[in-house]
């Protein structure tokens, strides 16, 4: 860990003041999907650029709030906009959320993303739960100065994306009657999007989906006990699989597609926690 530890606590402390409580769940929301946040009932938010330590989301489509509100009788937190690598910081930079959270308490997160389908049997718009991931960059969030209040410095990753918070979203698809597909997701640093070749390279090492965040957030979680659960919107079928340019509009396009659905599925998913 290369960030002081008192950093995390000074974020820590400021959030238990500012918000009064912190509820055990957390809902990340990726591009083009921060609508969910607006349906929260007795919402207190927060900008990050009002948070100490936080960085700062510099993408259109995240807007940079955090929420604390209420879906039902479930109080949660909705983070509306997370931040990438490819914005300048360092995957520890880009997780420190959460640590950060982990130290007010949260246990659970449910991470969602936009990303490229690889697997051809796959569908612009379709969701995928992520039950593991695929990472080559030697970079790692929890790397530097261990902390063990984190975790420890070598931990399993084999429950990264927690069985049990995953039966919870395939059991609340299958109420909902939602069609949810299940998949490997494979990290890319961006902001470039991938050339054919790496692709083609991707789809023989097994990877169904393609995207440039959340597995940071993951690796971070894991050290630190949070159980995750991570849900794709399919907003393009990834370079090569066809024959169309990608674009981020792509992206806001796929949302408003599939943007219902998950939002049903995110809040079946936090009434059952």
């Amino acid at each position: 860990m290369t960030l002081p530890f008192e950093k995390y606590r000074e974020t820590a402390d400021f959030l238990l003041e500012r918000l009064e409580r912190v509820p055990d769940t957390v809902v990340v929301l990726g591009s083009g999907l921060g609508e969910f946040a607006e349906g929260l009932q007795n919402r207190v938010e927060v900008d990050y650029r009002d948070i100490p330590n936080f960085p700062a989301s510099t993408v259109v489509s995240h807007k940079g709030v955090l929420h604390r509100g209420s879906v039902g009788e479930k109080e949660i937190l909705v983070m509306q906009g997370r931040f990438h690598c490819y914005e300048g910081y360092t995957m520890e930079q880009a997780a420190f959320w959460v640590r950060a959270l982990r130290l007010c308490g949260v246990k659970y997160a449910i991470l969602t993303n936009a990303a490229g389908a690889i697997n051809e049997s796959f569908s612009v718009g379709d969701l995928m739960l992520i039950r593991d991931h695929i990472k080559f960059c030697a970079e790692s969030p929890v790397a530097g100065r261990h902390e063990e209040v984190f975790g420890e410095r070598f931990f399993d990753m084999s429950d990264a994306y927690s069985a049990f918070l995953s039966g919870v979203v395939k059991e609340s698809a299958q109420k909902l009657g939602i069609a949810l597909r299940e998949g490997v997701y494979a990290f890319m640093a961006g902001p470039q999007f991938e050339t054919p070749a790496e692709i083609r390279a991707l789809k023989i090492l097994g990877a169904d989906a393609v995207g440039m965040s959340t597995v940071y957030e993951v690796i971070s979680a894991a050290q630190c006990g949070m159980k995750v659960a991570a849900l794709s919107i399919l907003s393009n079928m990834a370079a090569g699989v066809s024959d169309k340019p990608l674009s981020d509009k792509d992206i806001n396009e796929a949302a408003k597609l599939a943007g219902g659905r998950l939002f049903a599925l995110l809040g079946e998913v936090v009434s059952r926690l």
